[in-house]
């Protein structure tokens, strides 16, 4: 009942383009605190949004949904030869991470083709805090901040592991003025990362590319080549993987720009 009564409305708001909580009580036999109720509901997680004085649309995050295909396969299939270029002129592993749910995932790994065996991250998730890709998600998704009250739960998987919530809340900002994060044997000895999201807002600042290798490879020098490296590609991809939004894309060039 509570889904088929959220449908309804979304087809009422569909259909008329814009409406008001008391047009979709006309429209259907809601009484107008639930209809209330359920439009905030719908507003909470984007699936329509407030363009005016009481009145509603459907959503950006619906319409993405909807008019945009971003499954894996489709990400891969643009993405995917960027970072073999990468992979080619850096002499080195690099790979696409995606917010999926509340965890973050490698989805894709590029090598160069050079008949020399490289680091590799492998797929999977990432912890929040201990990895390149997983923290550039977090500093520009809110909604995954890591709270106060994990304080003692952060793992540590190496001596080099922020697992203080202060710490990596300070390095999250840092993160956020820079434009990409760093792993610096946080997960494993000996081994290096450095990630960019796509963006600084909506569906880009889901995504997050990057490069992997080993310490003695990735030296300070290096990941700061690596990142601005990633940066750059970031803003190259944003037009083709974020909704077409020109506000939310000047934001992303001013910002990692």
């Amino acid at each position: 009942m509570h889904l088929e009564r959220l449908t309804l409305i979304l087809d009422i708001v569909s259909q008329k383009g814009e409406a008001t909580v008391a047009e979709i009580c006309a429209h259907s036999d809601l009484p107008k605190p639930t209809a209330y109720r359920l439009v905030q509901d719908l507003v909470g997680v984007g699936l329509i949004d407030p363009v005016g004085k009481g009145r509603f649309s459907i959503g950006a995050r619906l319409r993405q949904m909807v008019h945009s295909d971003q499954s894996d396969v489709a990400l891969i299939q643009v993405i995917g030869p960027y970072l073999k270029k990468a992979a080619e002129d850096h002499g080195a592993a690099f790979f696409l991470s995606r917010l999926r749910g509340k965890a973050v995932e490698i989805v894709h790994v590029e090598t160069p083709d050079t008949g020399v065996s490289y680091l590799h991250p492998g797929l999977g998730r990432r912890p929040l805090h201990a990895c390149s890709c997983a923290k550039a998600v977090v500093a520009f998704n809110p909604a995954l901040a890591i709270l106060a009250d994990l304080e003692g739960q952060l793992r540590a998987y190496t001596e080099f592991t922020l697992s203080h919530v202060a710490d990596l809340e300070a390095e999250l900002e840092v993160i956020r003025t820079r434009g990409y994060a760093e792993c610096v044997e946080e997960i494993e000895r000996g081994m290096c990362s450095v990630a960019a999201p796509l963006g600084v807002s909506g569906f880009g600042a889901t995504l997050a590319i990057g490069a992997t290798g080993s310490v003695r490879v990735f030296t300070p020098k290096f990941r700061a080549q690596i990142g601005a490296a990633c940066m750059t590609l970031a803003r190259q991809l944003q037009d083709t993987v974020t909704v077409d939004d020109p506000t939310v894309r000047a934001t992303q060039s001013g910002t990692l720009g």
